[in-house]
């Protein structure tokens, strides 16, 4: 893990981004595709917009923590689809989910000489 103690946060702020995106794109699409309320939309905009100040929170450059994010992502989603609608992951998201999760600890937690 590099020097920056800053990066002890950074798998909470992942999760914590994850969860604003998921649940924000989740509140849209409620009030989209449901016909839910257009205040569940609005709030659905306002987390989203929340995900954006959360992700700004990472000690890493823009590229590495959007690129890591993407990994991070993928498995919160498989999580959200099985908790909310009930769609348990299979052999292959799992071993799909463990391959990103490795991709983005090389890139987002290798050491780096700059």
């Amino acid at each position: 893990m590099p020097d920056n103690p800053m990066y002890s946060l950074s798998i909470p702020y992942f999760i914590l981004a994850g969860l604003c995106e998921i649940g924000g794109g989740y509140l849209m699409w409620l009030w989209l595709k449901e016909g839910r309320s257009p205040w569940i939309g609005l709030l659905g905009a306002v987390i989203l917009a929340c995900y954006g100040v959360v992700a700004t929170w990472q000690p890493a450059g823009f590229g590495r923590t959007y690129a890591t994010y993407g990994g991070v992502f993928v498995v919160l989603s498989l999580l959200w689809g099985w908790w909310i609608d009930g769609l348990r992951p299979d052999v292959y998201d799992v071993v799909g989910s463990a391959i990103v999760l490795v991709g983005v600890a090389v890139i987002f937690f290798a050491p780096r000489t700059s």
